[in-house]
């Protein structure tokens, strides 16, 4: 269907709701869950009286209930439809898998919310989950919002441009899209088609001539009045016409057009329909299947499951043309139902975003009726949930499906070799199995100017970006010294897990910790996990070989001498791509900290002053450093600025009187 391949995300689903718990509908335990997450008998008995204590004034209504740990930290966030009968089953602890039994173990206290319905307890669960983040709820890791195509309706000439985020403007939006790549391919074939400008307001608002989208013939020039209004409008109505569905009538409107200049002998105008017919057909050619007259908007939803490995791909399918598709892997326990789990993603797919008319699926889901209601309030609309049984649409969903077997293939195929290797890491360096969370670390600065520490992490399925974390160098005289900048990471990023999971419970200690740098660098990091009492964690330093040749990396390692490896060794290449993707992340956190740094002024240092002041004085004066030398009346004659604020301004810059 799309032409580019579809994006992998890793999601993570909330443990299912339903009134009875059941090792069937148990939430997802990695491999060494089991070992680490026996408590003691005399913490799961009080535990469980905790709750029993909740359970004397606990009401028979739908509600959402959340478990506490001692330090008031949110353990759990769940809905029931019966609070009391829901409650009541976290007691049977014999029924519970070893994950609850650990969940229930750590509970100190409880906090309750009836709600009037189960659809409302449905919708603020899944609110509390991405404001809270439990660690007991698997998550939505990747939640950010889908691109859109935008058509603004608050100017004369209105302006066609990508929009991702709150629809706080006043314009039509069509979408959502599933990369946005999709989104450029489309908005580049629109204006070839429909000549709409795509520059800012500020931007048309100060242009005295064409600029090259003119030229080019992406734009008739509307800035400078190459086009009147009622032209201008009509172009736009045709570009909403044809993403609203009716592409057809488009096409056809504009290949008559094209036939009577050809016949009128106007072989210019005639060209200029062709070439507008050509952008149109190409955003048709990037569909594989064609749903026109079958479908309008509709998303469509199919899930594959082999192996204890679910995956889920979502088509977007707007005004009858395939928007692209993405991939989705839930974690969930190996005995969960494939019904179950494409519930529980839809259920928290749709938390922030609207549900289109029709969502079509390829299993027959519990609970149809209650998320039906739900999705249909969220969004506003009545939306219809359909597993379609033969025809047309069933044919579509047969097609996500084979897309969810293809993905779920290749992501297993990923995923041995990525095993492979990490078991190729756990014999190089002598580990007692393969690593399960590799940190990796680097400094990246400019003469110790915006000097950071960066820190990636991987796993068995990959690199895992959420766990992502950047180092803003904070130590006086730290910046430029790598020695010194390596320490304040180190000290930060284990002082705060010893902190908050001293226990280890929580999946965020590493197995191997990777250091850019050699023996130095080494030293630093062992020294600072010695204060802090760490003498568990396997340390490598990963230094570039001489004239900084990849494949002559030289590896320095606690009571062992130096080492190189075999130049064509597939782990040597894995290692150099988990460094290289640190040097990347730490590159490119640096940068956007120069860049941003290179954006401000001294104007921002005063106290008071917003964006609208600091505009006001930068047009009066014309640049910070003529504020910085203009004299207390000249500053209060700038509009907006009031005598004390004028002292407070002038103040700032001559502070030594």
């Amino acid at each position: 269907m799309a032409d580019t391949p579809p994006e992998h995300t890793e999601l993570a689903l909330s443990e299912p709701s339903a009134d009875a718990l059941s090792p069937d509908t148990a939430p997802p335990q990695d491999d060494a869950a089991p070992s680490r997450a026996r408590r003691r008998p005399a913490d799961l008995a009080r535990g469980v009286e905790v709750i029993r204590e909740h359970l004397k004034t606990l009401p028979q209504t739908p509600g959402v209930y959340r478990m506490l740990a001692g330090d008031s930290t949110v353990l759990y966030v769940g809905k029931a439809k019966n609070l009391k009968r829901r409650v009541f089953n976290y007691t049977q602890v014999n029924r519970l898998p070893v994950r609850l039994q650990r969940m229930v173990s750590e509970t100190e206290t409880m906090e309750f919310v009836t709600t009037h319905t189960e659809v409302e307890a449905l919708l603020l669960e899944s609110n509390l989950i991405k404001r809270l983040m439990p660690r007991y709820n698997v998550l939505l890791r990747d939640d950010k919002t889908f691109p859109h195509i935008m058509i603004t309706k608050d100017h004369d000439y209105p302006q066609l441009t990508k929009h991702r985020g709150a629809r706080s403007r006043d314009a039509d939006y069509f979408g959502p899209f599933a990369s946005a790549g999709a989104v450029n391919r489309t908005i580049t074939a629109l204006q070839r088609a429909f000549l709409l400008r795509n520059c800012a307001d500020t931007v048309f608002a100060s242009r005295t001539r064409p600029c090259l989208q003119y030229q080019i013939k992406r734009c008739t020039a509307p800035c400078v009045g190459r086009v009147s209004p009622e032209e201008y409008q009509a172009q736009v109505n045709q570009a909403r016409a044809f993403l609203s569905g009716k592409s057809r009538d488009i096409q056809t409107e504009f290949a008559a057009r094209m036939t009577e200049s050809a016949e009128a002998m106007d072989y210019e105008t005639a060209a200029r329909y062709r070439d507008r017919i050509r952008a149109l057909t190409a955003v048709q050619a990037h569909q594989d299947i064609n749903v026109e007259g079958v479908i309008e908007d509709a998303d469509v939803i199919a899930a594959y499951a082999e192996g204890g490995v679910t995956c889920i791909q979502v088509f977007f399918f707007r005004g009858g043309r395939n928007y692209g598709n993405r991939a989705y892997f839930p974690s969930h326990d190996k005995s969960a139902e494939i019904e179950e789990v494409l519930a529980a993603f839809i259920a928290q797919f749709y938390e922030n975003k609207a549900a289109p008319n029709l969502v079509l699926v390829s299993h027959e889901l519990p609970e149809l009726d209650l998320l039906t209601e739900a999705l249909s309030l969220r969004a506003g609309h009545k939306v219809e949930l359909a597993e379609p049984k033969r025809g047309d649409k069933r044919r579509i969903v047969e097609h996500a499906l084979t897309n969810a077997r293809e993905a779920h293939g290749r992501r297993l195929a990923e995923s041995s070799s990525q095993a492979r290797l990490l078991e190729g890491v756990a014999a190089v360096f002598g580990l007692d199995g393969p690593p399960q969370r590799v940190e990796v670390y680097d400094n990246s600065h400019v003469q110790g100017a915006h000097a950071i520490g960066a820190m990636i992490v991987a796993g068995p399925e990959g690199f895992i970006k959420n766990a992502y974390r950047k180092f803003n160098i904070k130590t006086e005289g730290a910046a430029g010294d790598d020695f010194a900048m390596m320490r304040e990471v180190m000290a930060r990023r284990f002082g705060r897990a010893v902190k908050e999971d001293p226990e280890r419970t929580q999946g965020t200690w590493p197995d191997l910790v990777l250091i850019d740098g050699g023996q130095g660098q080494l030293n630093v990091a062992l020294e600072v996990l010695a204060e802090l009492g760490i003498d568990d964690v396997p340390l490598v330093g990963i230094a570039k070989g001489p004239d900084r040749d990849a494949g002559r990396e030289r590896f320095f390692m606690p009571d062992r001498a130096p080492f190189q490896m075999e130049m064509r060794d597939p782990v040597l290449y894995f290692l150099q791509r988990l460094r290289d993707e640190a040097h990347r992340f730490a590159i490119g956190t640096h940068r956007a900290k120069r860049t941003k740094a290179l954006g401000k002024s001294m104007i921002d240092e005063i106290p008071g002053i917003g964006p609208s002041r600091k505009k006001a004085l930068l047009h009066h004066f014309g640049s910070a450093v003529a504020v910085s030398r203009a004299g207390l009346a000249d500053l209060e004659a700038v509009e907006g600025i009031s005598k004390a604020v004028a002292k407070k301004i002038y103040d700032h810059f001559h502070s030594d009187g």
